[in-house]
C-alpha cells in the first residue's frame, strides 16, 4: 500500500476507534441501567451482571460501527480539508477517485467487521443470553429466597424464610397457599430444601406441620410431618426457554427457511429470508456511508469559512440512504423476492458517492480571458 494510502488510512482508523468507542459506552451505560435493576433487583450477583453485559456487547457494536465509520470519516476529512493537506494532494495531481481509494479500504474494513459481527458474534450472543436468560429465571433461589423477606411467587401464595444455611438449607420456612377458594394451607418447617425435578422444582420439608382452615366450616386441621415434598413448579411463574428470535438464527437458516422455523419464530418465510440478506446488505452499507461522507466535504473544496454546508449535505444523504433502508426493511416481507430490496439503500448509496466524486473531478471549462 502506498505510504499516501496508509497515512489516510491511519488517520481514519484512529478516529474510528475513538468514535466507536464513546458511542459504544454511551449506548451500553443506557442499555447497562436498565439490564443492572433488573438482574440486582432479582437478586442476582455482580458477576451475573457482568456476564450479560459482556453478552450484549456485540448487538451494540454492530448497531454503531456504520455511525463511527460515518463520524470519523467526516471528521477526518474535515481536518485534513481545513489544515489543507487534501488541498495539496490535489495539487500534486491525485483525483477525487484516488484519493477516495483509502476511505474504500476502511469502509471495507468496517464492513468486515460487520460481517463478523452479524454472521457470526452476535447469533451466538444472543443465544448464549437467551440460555442465561432461561437458566437464571429458574434459579429459584436468587430470585424468590431472600432471607428475611416476604415473598410472592404467584398470587394467593406467600413464602418467608428466616435464614439459608452455608449448605443451601432453609431455616425456619414459612409458606402460605390461598390460591384454593374452598380451604387455605400453611406450611411450616425447621429446614427445607429445594430441589429439582422433571416437572420442575420441588421443595422438601422436615420437622413442620401443614396447618389447613376449610372456608366454609371454619374448621382448622394439623397435620405434623417429619418429611414432606410440595410440589411448588406450579406456583413458580418461571418463564421455559421461549422461542428464538431472528436475532439467534444462523445466516444459513434465514436463508433458506423451513416452515418449521416460521412456526417457530412466528415470521414469514419472506421476512426471514429478507433479514438473511440483509446480514450481506449492512457491511455493503457501511462503505457506502464512508464514501458518502467522503465525496460530499470534497465538493466545496476549500473554505475558510468552514465546510457545514457539505457537512449537512453529508448528514442529509446519510439519513436518506437510511431511509431507504427503513423502507426496504418494511416493504421486503410483504412482496415477491423483496430480499433483493436489502440492497436497494447500500446501492444507492454507492452510486451517490460515485456520482459526488464524478463532480469534483469533471473537467471544468476555463472561460477566454479578454485582453
Amino acid at each position: 500500500m502506498p505510504r499516501i494510502d496508509r497515512y489516510l488510512l491511519s488517520q481514519f482508523l484512529q478516529l474510528f476507534g475513538f468514535f466507536a468507542l464513546v458511542l459504544v459506552g454511551v449506548y451500553w451505560i443506557n442499555k447497562a441501567v436498565d439490564l443492572f435493576d433488573q438482574l440486582i433487583g432479582d437478586g442476582q450477583s455482580g458477576m451475573v451482571f457482568v456476564e450479560f453485559s459482556l453478552l450484549t456487547l456485540p448487538t451494540v457494536i454492530k448497531l454503531v460501527l456504520p455511525i463511527a465509520a460515518f463520524v470519523a470519516t467526516v471528521y477526518g476529512t474535515n481536518r485534513l480539508i481545513t489544515e489543507s493537506e487534501l488541498v495539496v494532494m490535489q495539487a500534486t495531481g491525485f483525483s477525487s477517485f484516488r484519493l477516495a481509494r483509502p476511505v474504500l479500504y476502511f469502509g471495507l474494513l468496517v464492513g468486515l467487521m460487520m460481517s463478523l459481527m452479524g454472521h457470526f458474534l452476535v447469533p451466538a450472543s444472543r443465544n448464549t443470553l437467551a440460555a442465561a436468560r432461561a437458566t437464571m429465571s429458574e434459579n429459584v433461589t436468587a430470585r424468590y429466597l431472600t432471607p428475611g423477606q416476604f415473598a410472592h411467587p404467584s398470587d394467593q401464595v406467600t413464602l418467608y424464610i428466616r435464614d439459608i444455611s452455608p449448605k443451601g438449607e432453609l431455616l425456619d420456612l414459612f409458606l402460605s397457599d390461598a390460591r384454593s377458594p374452598t380451604e387455605t394451607t400453611i406450611y411450616t418447617a425447621r429446614t427445607a430444601l429445594f430441589v429439582r425435578g422433571d416437572a420442575g422444582p420441588k421443595l422438601i420439608m422436615f420437622n413442620g406441620m401443614a396447618q389447613e382452615l376449610d372456608a366454609a366450616s371454619q374448621l382448622l386441621s394439623v397435620t405434623r410431618f417429619a418429611d414432606f415434598t410440595f410440589d411448588i413448579g406450579g406456583l413458580l411463574t418461571t418463564p421455559a426457554r421461549s422461542d428464538r428470535s431472528m436475532a439467534e438464527l444462523t445466516t444459513p437458516e434465514l436463508l433458506w427457511p423451513t416452515p418449521a422455523l416460521e412456526a417457530e419464530t412466528g415470521q414469514s418465510a419472506g421476512r426471514l429470508r429478507f433479514e438473511g440478506h440483509n446480514r450481506f446488505a449492512e457491511p455493503m452499507l457501511a462503505v457506502s456511508v464512508t464514501l458518502i461522507g467522503f465525496s460530499s466535504l470534497l465538493v466545496g473544496g476549500f473554505s475558510r469559512f468552514g465546510l457545514w454546508r457539505q457537512i449537512a449535505m453529508a448528514v442529509g444523504l446519510l439519513v436518506l440512504v437510511q431511509g431507504l433502508s427503513t423502507s426496504a426493511a418494511d416493504l421486503g416481507a410483504r412482496v415477491p423476492q423483496g430480499y433483493l430490496l436489502a440492497y436497494v439503500a447500500p446501492v444507492v448509496g454507492l452510486f451517490i458517492a460515485l456520482g459526488l466524486l464524478w463532480w469534483v473531478g469533471r473537467p471544468r471549462r476555463v472561460g477566454r480571458v479578454m485582453a
